[in-house]
């Protein structure tokens, strides 16, 4: 009877969770953004507030809280996924892959391999962190908890997650008119098949650094060339 009411209490509190997240994020990205740019006139202390403090303030301490609070309840526990041993030669295929696909997309599309001009002190900040902070919440919490301890429904699971990941990036391609393009042009896609990628890595690996080395590599090179 216990476990019944823990893991209804689980369950409601990733409905209640989803919902203040995804709300407390699109009136983030909307309203609050704006509000720090004005304040902070520079770009990167602009970048340090919205992405080191604000960003893991809101995205990495709940999901945290809430894992180690139902950690009867979540696949991998909060201490074990960072100090799983990771056994990263077979991963190795991955890694190159994830390498590989953001240079040949970018060779193909411009024609040569050359830095991005804007990429800068700003992205750099932004994307040693977004690793971290979104995998955190999306395979670290809410996957976590909806494969549950028995691991039950693995790929619903995923596939929901994958979902969630994609709903999350939603304000960010409104504000810089993405939206449209995102899917009709399938960018979306590519989001659920990262998002997969990631999942699968966390859950074989027990160990979070796996997926946030792998989001932070491809967001890197996605952006630096």
């Amino acid at each position: 009877m216990k476990i019944i009411e823990k893991s209804i209490s689980k369950n409601k509190a990733l409905i209640l969770y989803s919902i203040a997240f995804y709300t407390i994020w699109t009136l983030f990205e909307f309203l609050v953004k704006p509000v720090i740019d004005d304040i902070f006139h520079g770009e990167i202390s602009s970048q340090i507030v919205k992405t080191v403090v604000i960003k893991n303030l809101v995205w990495v301490l709940p999901a945290a809280l809430l894992v180690h609070h139902y950690r009867d309840d979540v696949c991998i526990r909060l201490k074990e996924m960072f100090t799983t041993k990771v056994k990263w030669l077979r991963y190795l295929p991955v890694f190159l892959l994830f390498v590989l696909y953001p240079l040949v997309t970018a060779y193909l599309h411009k024609g040569s391999l050359t830095l991005n001009s804007d990429f800068g002190a700003k992205e750099i900040i932004m994307y040693s962190f977004v690793g971290i902070t979104e995998e955190m919440v999306f395979r670290g919490w809410l996957l976590n908890a909806m494969v549950g301890k028995e691991r039950t429904n693995q790929w619903r699971a995923i596939l929901l997650n994958s979902l969630m990941f994609v709903a999350i990036h939603i304000p960010t391609w409104t504000i810089h008119s993405q939206l449209t393009a995102a899917f009709l042009h399938f960018g979306f896609v590519q989001i659920i098949i990262l998002s997969v990628i990631f999942s699968i890595t966390f859950l074989k690996s027990r160990n979070i650094l796996v997926p946030v080395a792998l989001h932070m590599i491809f967001d890197f090179l996605h952006d630096m060339f």
